[in-house]
């Protein structure tokens, strides 16, 4: 059985797979497909006691809030809160993974 520790994560600061969905984010809003994006820039209350914290708030062409999670793997309780946030919140939430130099793509409903 293998176990995998719990990420250490200091909030505010980006992991190498962030920078490098970071570094791609500013190259879609350079060519202008997208307005803007936020690392870490708000925590949504989805239940008692439980937050969630996106890993990027874009603001896409069209002025439209989205949020990104950036994964090299999931834990199960990561995955649980986006689908809690996309069920409770008018957003739309993604997950993005880099698999073999390409970005895919999971959104949730």
């Amino acid at each position: 059985m293998k176990y995998y520790a719990k990420a250490r994560h200091k909030p505010g600061v980006m992991n190498g797979t962030e920078s490098k969905y970071a570094q791609m984010l500013e190259l879609k809003k350079r060519a202008g497909e997208i307005k803007e994006y936020f690392f870490e820039s708000m925590t949504l209350k989805i239940a008692q006691d439980c937050r969630y914290t996106p890993d990027f708030m874009v603001i896409n062409k069209d002025m439209e809030i989205e949020f990104h999670e950036v994964k090299g793997y999931w834990l199960d309780d990561a995955r649980v809160k986006v689908k809690v946030a996309a069920a409770k919140f008018p957003f739309r939430f993604v997950a993005i993974k880099l698999e073999k130099g390409l970005w895919k793509e999971e959104e949730f409903l």
